[in-house]
């Protein structure tokens, strides 16, 4: 047996009679069926050092699943990298990962924050960072702290000319009292003076005492369904399970491994998905969420740390090879609202035309040569809609699929992010990483994390048909984890170990994004939560600014209202909140708050009442927002309590309208 290395990574391959090297594993071998494998793929010849290295770092322990990670299912894998290998245009481009000078990551950290105004030449102007900052909590407010002072340290070290104020004095303009926060409970801001003195085990009982109840213990966490809290800063309950357990690291050793069910409770004011938000506050849930993964970090000592790439130079059109910002801008030319590539969703509408119950679908390569030509061929007509995709099979399509993320001039989960993904394999259980995983993925562009999304529902309908195509989430995880991650080496010079324990941990990854992508494009509650005390302390501070101004305007209008209200649109009464639909026959209502009462079920009150003219929507088009007070604009499921979500912001407009394609 033999290894061979390249800039891709490490392919496992088998001794063949022939004097030829074949890829080793079959996707169907049983584990004791050594002989049979022995037979068809050639004789195991590797020393006994490299034999433990493989049973060391690609198996892991068994469970009654078939969806377990073992060295059978890791077959799939290699077989997939070889098939990479062979395949690779020797022109395609390697992301090269700079070496950050030191502080640089800190400064872009706090750039990609919203805080660069705490330092340089725009230091003075910082009452947005003051707002942003007041609404932390304390492991949040360590970790901005510690990224500060580095920045500090080393502006000082470079003689910077520009004010570098000291961390001391920007934490020490932060509130020392508590605040509510948007849902009504006591919210813990920034209190760093305080908790000077304050012991930790103080901190961790007002904490609890505050935010709802304390998360799973390890113990607990090993049923076969456990809850991920969205209520609570993810940073929070690692510490607070860090400090009640000190004996943690031994209770859960191996959780990680074990296949636990998670779910998402419900949420009486509504689960909050990616798409839901509107833009300038989906701005401000990724600053959130990047100071909350590296707190995340800090607290469980894993360095999650972003990259940074050497820019090289990107082709500006074509299909293969092409950015995704500048695959979108040509599509939406012809589809005004794309949000995924055409072609990306051409290939994988051609792959379900020919049926998701195909024997070893997105396993079985297209041949080569027919690959290269339809590449080609793509190239020149897709565009103007000349080309035939009855020439295209279906392993043809997938095949393609799979290329066109390989080829993406940077990697489909970035240059920034894509080493955090492979490591989110180091936190040492399942809800760990999947909480690193739902902020990872908020992190993502949005042309990245709608492509990304495409591909894992499309990845999951494959999985709904494993009886028949024989591809379960593990076996579709090991087959395009290689494509998502190993592609891109970022510069990093590979070895037999690195590569053995990367091949494990992204199929890792691979999997937990495919099995749980229900959770990981949920917004957590918490970060949300965030928001809206950002957004009410931002409107405090402008209405001081403009209080007289304000009290004008409000005089001004209030008297036109009363000169031109309809008398049906008199004002609303305690307990009742007014509906408009501007795209129904029924534009506006007045609705009976319940407590009881779902978005769902204002959404039926409408529909039922309409007059019989033919609207251009229809059912399931059509959702409840909240817009303003406290929130910018969020799209509600349906099955949001109104009076719970009535309380949370009370001085929101309701709006039924369609959803953005």
């Amino acid at each position: 047996m033999s290894w061979l290395s390249n800039s891709q990574g490490v392919v496992l391959t088998a001794y063949h009679p022939s004097g030829k090297d074949q890829a080793v594993g079959a996707s169907h071998a049983k584990a004791g069926d050594e002989d049979t494998s022995s037979r068809r793929y050639g004789q195991y010849t590797m020393n006994k050092e490299n034999t433990t290295k493989v049973s060391e770092k690609s198996t892991f322990n068994r469970s009654n699943s078939q969806d377990s990670l073992d060295e059978v299912s890791m077959e799939d894998y290699w077989t997939e990298l070889k098939s990479i290998k062979d395949n690779r245009q020797k022109d395609q481009a390697v992301v090269v990962v700079k070496e950050p000078d030191e502080g640089e990551l800190e400064e872009e950290w706090l750039k990609e924050a919203g805080l660069s105004n705490l330092f340089g030449e725009s230091s003075g102007d910082s009452q947005e960072s003051m707002v942003f900052l007041s609404t932390l909590t304390r492991t949040q407010a360590a970790a901005v702290q510690k990224r500060v002072e580095m920045v500090s340290q080393t502006l000082r070290k470079k003689n910077k000319p520009h004010q570098i104020p000291d961390v001391r004095d920007i934490f020490a303009q932060q509130t020392e009292s508590k605040e509510k926060a948007p849902d009504g409970t006591e919210f813990q801001s920034v209190r760093t003076n305080e908790n000077k003195h304050q012991g930790k085990d103080d901190q961790a009982s007002l904490l609890v005492a505050e935010q709802e109840p304390q998360p799973l213990g390890p113990e607990e966490a090993r049923g076969s369904e456990t809850d991920i809290n969205l209520e609570i800063s993810f940073a929070e309950q690692a510490l607070l399970q860090k400090e009640s357990t000190r004996d943690r690291t031994q209770k859960s050793k191996g959780d990680a491994t074990q296949l636990l069910s998670f779910r998402l409770p419900k949420d009486k004011t509504g689960t909050t998905k990616m798409g839901d938000l509107a833009p300038q506050d989906m701005k401000k849930v990724c600053c959130f969420a990047l100071v909350e993964l590296t707190a995340f970090s800090d607290v469980l000592g894993i360095e999650l740390k972003q990259e940074k790439a050497v820019k090289i130079k990107t082709k500006d059109s074509g299909l293969f090879g092409v950015p995704l910002t500048v695959l979108l801008e040509q599509d939406q030319k012809k589809v005004p609202g794309t949000r995924v590539p055409l072609i990306f969703q051409k290939l994988i509408s051609r792959i379900e035309e020919g049926g998701l119950k195909t024997e070893g679908l997105l396993r079985i390569p297209g041949a080569a040569n027919r690959i290269k030509n339809l590449c080609q061929e793509l190239e020149a007509k897709f565009y103007e809609g000349t080309f035939n995709w009855e020439n295209v099979k279906q392993h043809d399509a997938a095949s393609l699929l799979k290329l066109f993320i390989r080829e993406l001039p940077h990697p489909l989960l970035t240059v920034e992010h894509l080493r955090a993904f492979q490591d989110v394999q180091k936190l040492q259980t399942k809800k760990e990483q999947l909480q690193a995983l739902n902020l990872l993925v908020i992190l993502l562009p949005e042309a990245n994390r709608d492509t990304l999304k495409a591909l894992l529902e499309f990845l999951q309908r494959v999985i709904d048909n494993k009886e028949t195509n024989k591809m379960t989430v593990m076996n579709t995880a090991m087959v395009m984890a290689p494509n998502l991650f190993m592609c891109h080496t970022l510069g990093v010079k590979p070895n037999e170990q690195r590569e053995l324990a990367m091949a494990a941990g992204t199929a890792s990854t691979m999997h937990l994004l495919i099995k749980y992508q229900e959770i990981l494009w949920t917004i957590p509650k918490f970060i949300v939560n965030q928001v809206r005390k950002q957004n009410t302390a931002s409107q405090k501070k402008d209405k001081n600014a403009m209080k007289k101004l304000l009290k004008k305007m409000a005089y001004d209008r209030e008297r036109h209202e009363k000169q031109e209200r309809n008398p049906n649109e008199a004002d609303v009464p305690q307990g009742v909140i007014r509906v408009q639909a501007p795209h129904r026959s029924k534009v506006s209502m007045a609705i009976q708050l319940t407590e009881e009462l779902k978005a769902g079920d204002v959404l039926g009150r409408f529909f039922s009442q309409e007059s019989g003219v033919a609207q251009t929507f229809q059912k399931g088009e059509l959702f409840l927002y909240e817009v303003g007070g406290n929130i910018g604009e969020r799209c509600l499921d349906n099955d949001t309590y109104m009076k719970d979500l009535y309380q949370l912001n009370p001085s929101a407009e309701w709006v039924i309208k369609p959803k953005p394609a």
